[in-house]
C-alpha cells in the first residue's frame, strides 16, 4: 500500500472520533466562558425591539461586541430556546470547519479524495483555537469559511463573488478587514464592491431596526480600541497584565509593523506574479499575525486565520520551512496547559505567555526567511522574478555582469 492510501486508512477514523469529542463532549460541555449566550440575548433583544448594547463592560465577563449588521444576521438564532440554539450553531460550526478544509485543499490543488483533507481535519480539531471556538461557541468557523471562499474565488478570478463571503463576516466580525489590501494589492478593484456593499447595506437594513445602534459607536467601539489586560494575547494586553513599559510596548508594536511592512513588500514584487497562491496565503497570514499582535484584542482562537499560511509548507519557496515557526505554531494552537502544582509561577508563565510568543516567533520567522533570501537575492544580484519565476539579473548590482543567478528559495513553485 501507498502512504496516498495508508494515511487515510489511519487518520478518518481519528479524525471522526476527535472531531466528535470536541464538537459532542467538549462542546455542549461548554466552559465557564460563554460567548455565544451576549449574542443569544442580543439577538432576542433585538427581536423584541429591546436595546442591545446597554450591558456593563467593566465586567470580565464576555460582551456582545457585534456591529448592528452582525445583529441581523444573528437574529434568527433566537428563534429557538438557547440550548438547542447553542447546539445548532456548533453543529453548523463544524460543518463550516469541514467546509473550510475542503476548501484549503482545493486552493492548493488537491481534490476531495486527497489524503490532505483527513490530515488538515486532524490538524484543525487538534489545535486549541478550533476546540475553544466550539467550547466557547464563537463565531470563528464562519470567519475562516468566509477568508477561505474569498481566496478560492479571488484565485478563480470570480471578483464580484469573491467580495460576498469576506463582505458578510466583516458585516459581523470586522477582524479580517486587513485582508481588503490583497484585491487592492492585485488590481482586483470589483472585490471591493461587493466587499463593502454587503456589510454597508446590511446596516443601513438594521440601523432603523436597532433600538440603539448609536450606542454601538458611542460604548462599543471605545472599548474595542482599548487594550484590555485579561483574555488577551496581543502586545498591549500581554504588556498591560505584566506590568511593560508603555514605551516598550509601543516598540515592540512597531517592530512588528516594520517587519510586516517588509515581509508585504517583499511577498508583492517578488511573488505576486510568479507564484500567486504563495503570495497571497503568506500576505494573508502576515497580515493576520500582525493584526493579533498590534491590535488592541488578541485572543488564543484567532489563529485558525494563520491555516492558510502554515499550508504553505508544501510549496518551494514556503517561509514556514523552518523549525522556529513551527514552534511559534505549537505556542499559538497548542491544546496543552502549562499550569503547574510543582511550579506554579513559572507554569503560569508559560500558560499566559505561549500564545503571545508564538505569534510573535511565527511573524520573525517568516520575516527573517523573507530578509535573508533578500539579502542572497541582493548578493547574487538577482532584481526581479520574471512571470515564469526565473531570476533576472540587475546589471546595476552585478557592475554588468548579469549572470541570472537565483537568491536560495526565490523561486516558488508548487510541489503535488
Amino acid at each position: 500500500m501507498t502512504p496516498q492510501r495508508i494515511i487515510p486508512m489511519v487518520l478518518w477514523p481519528i479524525t471522526l472520533m476527535t472531531m466528535f469529542h470536541r464538537a459532542v463532549i467538549l462542546g455542549v460541555n461548554g466552559d465557564r466562558t460563554d460567548d455565544f449566550k451576549p449574542v443569544y440575548a442580543a439577538a432576542l433583544q433585538f427581536l423584541n425591539r429591546q436595546p442591545v448594547y446597554g450591558e456593563n463592560l467593566n465586567t470580565v465577563d464576555p460582551h456582545y461586541l457585534y456591529p448592528p449588521s452582525g445583529t441581523l444576521l444573528m437574529a434568527p438564532l433566537a428563534i429557538i430556546d438557547p440550548e438547542r440554539s447553542r447546539w445548532l450553531f456548533i453543529a453548523i460550526s463544524v460543518i463550516a470547519l469541514v467546509a473550510s478544509a475542503y476548501l484549503l485543499a482545493r486552493l492548493f490543488g488537491y481534490s476531495a479524495k486527497s489524503w490532505v483533507v483527513p490530515v488538515i481535519l486532524f490538524v484543525f480539531f487538534s489545535t486549541e483555537t478550533v476546540a475553544h471556538t466550539l467550547v466557547f461557541t464563537n463565531f470563528n468557523s464562519f470567519v475562516l469559511l468566509g477568508m477561505l471562499a474569498f481566496m478560492v474565488l479571488m484565485m478563480n478570478r470570480h471578483d464580484l463573488w469573491a467580495g460576498v463571503p469576506i463582505g458578510l463576516v466583516l458585516a459581523v466580525k470586522p477582524i479580517i478587514a486587513p485582508l481588503l489590501l490583497l484585491p487592492l494589492l492585485n488590481r482586483q478593484w470589483r472585490i471591493l464592491v461587493t466587499a463593502i456593499g454587503i456589510p454597508v447595506v446590511l446596516t443601513a437594513i438594521a440601523w432603523p431596526l436597532s433600538v440603539d445602534p448609536n450606542s454601538f459607536i458611542t460604548r462599543t467601539m471605545p472599548y474595542l480600541n482599548e487594550a484590555r489586560d485579561y483574555y488577551n494575547s496581543s502586545i498591549g494586553g500581554n504588556g498591560a497584565y505584566f506590568g511593560v513599559a508603555d514605551w516598550l510596548i509601543l516598540l515592540l508594536r512597531i517592530a512588528f509593523v516594520v517587519m510586516a511592512v517588509f515581509s508585504l513588500w517583499f511577498l508583492y514584487r517578488y511573488y505576486r506574479r510568479s507564484d500567486e497562491l504563495l503570495w497571497l496565503t503568506t500576505s494573508s497570514g502576515v497580515l493576520m499575525g500582525t493584526t493579533f499582535l498590534v491590535g488592541a484584542l488578541g485572543q488564543g482562537y484567532y489563529s485558525m486565520l494563520l491555516f492558510p499560511l502554515l499550508m504553505t509548507v508544501f510549496l518551494a519557496g514556503s517561509t514556514v520551512r523552518n523549525w522556529p515557526a513551527w514552534l511559534g505554531v505549537y505556542g499559538c494552537m497548542t491544546f496543552d496547559s502549562f499550569y503547574s502544582v510543582r511550579w506554579e509561577a513559572f507554569g503560569r508563565q508559560l500558560e499566559f505567555n505561549k500564545v503571545t510568543w508564538g505569534w510573535s516567533l511565527l511573524m520573525i520567522a517568516v520575516f527573517c526567511s523573507l530578509l535573508f533570501r533578500y539579502l542572497d537575492m541582493r548578493r547574487d544580484g538577482v532584481a526581479s522574478l520574471d512571470d515564469s519565476g526565473a531570476g533576472v539579473a540587475d546589471p546595476a548590482l552585478t557592475d554588468g555582469a548579469g549572470d541570472g543567478g537565483e537568491g536560495r528559495g526565490a523561486v516558488a513553485t508548487v510541489e503535488k
